[in-house]
């Protein structure tokens, strides 16, 4: 008895030690798991922090830039800070129905964000250009009405003088075409004064330098026009948008604008018996009418 006694009191005591082992044991992993919870909270809290911040910094930013539309009489910056504008607020939605543990895409959208404000801190810098050129002719025009008071003589040259200031500030962002110049060519190739042997029109053009116009892959359309206001063109497809219609053009040609003067050639096939007498060329880029010219042909 005393050995089944002392059996059962090993037993128990091997037992309470192994319940000690286990509670210990599952103590410390407790103790563990509240250490990794607390830890993630934190970070999760941290990620929430960096995403309310982001959000305020770009949202207090395209507050900013808001009213700077309102003020501007130039339709194609406006467009463009509009569209940078749009893009932010795309991005910010974004962000705002990103969980804040996507940390990868936290930060990409942070970066893309970052780009978006420095375009359109160019947009703006080319903004308050224009709108301290606006000042400064807004004063111009004062002194010329004091002048056109002092000599009436002048009404005409100063009234031209500000129409054309005027038109400086309304076409700033128009790109023009200038040094027009056709030249009817034989199917050899080279120049000929008969009109009758004439296979080619060559039509050598400039593109005039402005650094307002937004640069970039653009397409020149020319349109000539007949005698009798017909518009030569191989295809009755050969459509452009102009003043919220379609026109038809009669050839076109794609570049690569960068800002400066360039110099260009684009040649249109003679597929028809061409009628005598005065013929128009026009120039079309981005939807305006950028330049023309007149020709004939006699012989």
């Amino acid at each position: 008895m005393d050995k089944i006694k002392r059996n059962k009191f090993i037993i128990i005591s091997i037992i309470s030690i192994i319940i000690l082992i286990l509670g210990f044991t599952a103590l410390y992993f407790m103790r563990k798991a509240n250490q990794k919870e607390a830890e993630v909270a934190e970070v999760v809290e941290m990620m929430n922090f960096e995403k309310e911040q982001v959000q305020k910094e770009y949202s207090n930013l395209n507050d900013e830039f808001g009213g700077y539309t309102t003020t501007l009489k130039n339709d194609s910056l406006v467009k463009l800070l509009n569209n940078q504008k749009t893009k932010m607020q795309l991005l910010l939605e974004e962000l705002r129905i990103t969980k804040s543990t996507n940390a990868k895409r936290i930060a990409q959208l942070k970066d893309e964000l970052s780009t978006v404000r420095k375009i359109m801190i160019q947009y703006v810098n080319q903004i308050d250009s224009l709108n301290l050129a606006n000042k400064e002719l807004k004063t111009e025009n004062i002194e010329v009405h004091k002048k056109y008071k002092a000599a009436s003589e002048t009404v005409q040259a100063l009234s031209k003088e500000k129409e054309s200031l005027n038109q400086v500030v309304t076409r700033a962002s128009i790109m023009e075409v200038n040094n027009f110049s056709m030249t009817p060519l034989g199917s050899n190739g080279k120049k000929t004064g008969w009109f009758s042997q004439t296979t080619n029109l060559q039509f050598k053009y400039t593109i005039a330098k402005n650094i307002t116009a937004q640069p970039g892959e653009k397409t020149i359309y020319l349109r000539i026009t007949r005698p009798d206001d017909e518009v030569m063109t191989k295809s009755p497809n050969n459509l452009f948008p102009f003043e919220n219609k379609n026109n038809a053009y009669s050839c076109m040609k794609n570049f690569e604008y960068t800002g400066e003067a360039m110099n260009d050639v684009i040649f249109w096939k003679i597929g028809e018996i061409l009628p005598k007498g005065k013929y128009r060329a026009e120039f079309f880029i981005d939807g305006n009418r950028v330049g023309s010219f007149s020709f004939v042909f006699e012989k």
